[in-house]
């Protein structure tokens, strides 16, 4: 047997590409005289993290003309947006894909399918582009160039909001990894600072200053369309909604990275972990306000004996406790919460106070929009889940299954493979097909966490709220901006371990990686095996989606969005083990 060479290359560190190579130092100091900048402290920045080296390398100076597009509502985007010079315009309507510059989905190719499945390669996670040194960062513009030439036009002058110099916008989008919520629109010639999302979150945890600023931008800028976005309050008027905004309370319950505990906090029994989630609103006490969720997911519940019991799970854009205000006000009665909010975690609220509902909202609603008063008998004798949150029936999980989801928190899956064990003939079909379209070895492990006969396997569930991407130091995995799969780019990663370390489902495996020959790519400076992050892709660019679900005979295989317990509900329900 032939001993293949060894090939070294360089593993890169963060900043061996910037953001820009053409950031240089005359623009780092234009950049400490601009607001926020201007106001940080570098001493608080550690040695290896400057204030200076984030400056110069997860920053870049941006020029866009009249009429052209800087973000569009609906894209991923992983940087914020500081304006330096001139004004651009914020779309307070959606505007047509066409306007926006996006084409109709291609559909992919089978042929493309194909191919990659015949020319597979022979070794197991080959990387046959793989470059002597690999390099991490953007260096240039998006490709993306779309202009808005008649945007006067277009827009109407009340669907417009300027930003001048010293606005700071995309931020929320790039911290909390969710579609850009506008567009924006260079109304002149502009110049901009594009921060990425890694040396955001750097300033943030060393500076107040910025934290402020951005709250600051949030309640002035996008509390408002916010709440305009809550269904029960889309009909009110401007002004209303204004006195609301002035009096609504932000609050964070959870630790950001909690996927850090998520281990230890798995070991304790169910008791203790639901008494260690932080409460947000607790069975009892007086319903103070309405709890809108921001980011993140809540378990709702009730006191059971001497534990508690899950009633459902909400997430962002739900509401929580219009109920019992609703029942108050209608019957100047002085009922508690009469269930309890728990943080799963980590959440942010908004929190609207009790008088502000009572003033500006429930007397210019519809009556018949209203919930249901609640029963008479106390809040734990009431028996049917519908009638303790005002759902119907029908629309209801049974309680183990709503338990298993919360407690190992895959209420945070859009993408979850669901397998029904009645159905499933352990053939590992699936396993195969996804080996044959990925370097010859699977992206999941058929197993996983279980409820009576469904699995979820340890695949990505390409998160609501992805954790993995927390920590990574090169930006190597974010979201695609068309279709939001987290994916991972090859020719960024650095093999840190970081994504997988920080995945709280273990989805993510670091693999050693070789060249097309089947010889061992290694660090020259170490010696030691280089590695790369792999997961499921969801088969992003291939025909017919996901190879694993195509591919099963029984059709036991399903992927699944867990985020909100409806399409649970239809599938246990077309099985037939529904209660």
């Amino acid at each position: 047997m032939t001993t293949k060479q060894v090939r070294e290359i360089q593993r890169p560190r963060r900043w061996d590409a910037p953001f820009s190579p053409e950031m240089s130092e005359a623009d780092v100091e234009r950049l400490r005289t601009v607001r926020p900048f201007s106001l940080m402290d570098e001493a608080k920045f550690s040695e290896k993290v400057p204030l200076r080296g984030i400056l110069r390398n997860d920053c870049r100076i941006q020029r866009y003309d009249a009429g052209e597009i800087v973000i569009r509502q609906g894209d991923y985007g992983n940087s914020a947006f500081l304006i330096l010079e001139g004004t651009a315009l914020v779309s307070l309507a959606a505007l047509p894909p066409e306007v926006l510059g996006r084409a109709a989905p291609a559909s992919p190719s089978w042929l493309k399918t194909l191919a990659r499945f015949w020319n597979r390669p022979r070794v197991a996670e080959s990387r046959p582009g793989i470059r002597d040194s690999l390099q991490c960062g953007t260096a240039a513009k998006g490709t993306l160039q779309v202009f808005l030439q008649d945007f006067p036009g277009i827009l109407a002058a009340d669907q417009m909001l300027r930003m001048d110099q010293g606005q700071l916008f995309g931020e929320l989008s790039a911290l909390t990894r969710t579609p850009r919520s506008a567009t924006v629109i260079a109304e002149g010639p502009c110049e901009m600072v594009e921060l990425r999302w890694q040396g955001f979150r750097d300033i943030l945890r060393r500076d107040e200053s910025l934290r402020r600023h951005v709250e600051a931008l949030y309640r002035k800028h996008s509390l408002h369309g916010h709440l305009r976005a809550t269904p029960l309050l889309s009909e009110l008027s401007d002004d209303l909604l204004r006195r609301i905004a002035d009096e609504t309370i932000f609050e964070s319950f959870g630790d950001f990275e909690w996927n850090r505990d998520f281990q230890s906090f798995q070991a304790d029994d169910a008791a203790r972990r639901i008494e260690s989630e932080p409460v947000i609103a607790s069975e009892g006490d007086r319903a103070d306000g309405l709890i809108l969720i921001r980011n993140g997911f809540a378990r709702i519940s009730r006191r059971h004996g001497s534990g508690h019991q899950t009633i459902a799970y909400a997430g962002k854009g739900q509401t929580f406790g219009l109920r019992e205000l609703a029942h108050n006000w209608r019957t100047d009665g002085r009922r508690p919460w009469a269930l309890s909010l728990r943080a799963v975690g980590y959440v942010d609220v908004l929190r609207i106070p009790q008088l502000a509902i009572e003033q500006y909202v429930l007397p210019c609603i519809d009556e018949a929009l209203l919930p249901p008063l609640l029963p008479e008998t106390e809040p734990g004798a009431m028996s049917r889940a519908g009638e303790r949150r005002g759902l119907p029936r029908e629309m209801e999980l049974e309680t183990g299954l709503l338990e298993f989801l919360v407690e190992h928190r895959l209420v945070n899956g859009t993408e979850a493979m669901l397998i029904d064990l009645d159905r499933c003939t352990r053939c590992d079909d699936c396993v195969r097909a996804c080996a044959a379209l990925h370097d010859n070895n699977p992206r999941f492990l058929r197993a996983g966490p279980r409820h009576e006969n469904w699995m979820i396997a340890g695949a990505c569930m390409h998160c609501a709220d992805p954790v993995c991407m927390i920590g990574c130091p090169t930006g190597a995995i974010g979201r695609d901006e068309s279709t939001g799969t987290v994916i991972i780019n090859p020719q960024t990663c650095i093999g840190c371990g970081t994504c997988a370390a920080s995945c709280p489902y273990s989805n993510i495996q670091m693999v050693d990686i070789r060249d097309s020959s089947g010889a061992p790519i290694v660090d020259s400076r170490s010696g030691t095996p280089v590695q790369q992050a792999t997961k499921c892709d969801l088969c992003a660019g291939l025909a017919g989606g996901p190879a694993c679900q195509n591919a099963c005979p029984h059709s036991a295989l399903t992927r699944i969005d867990l985020t909100t317990p409806w399409p649970l509900f239809q599938l246990t329900r077309a099985a037939g083990n529904h209660p």
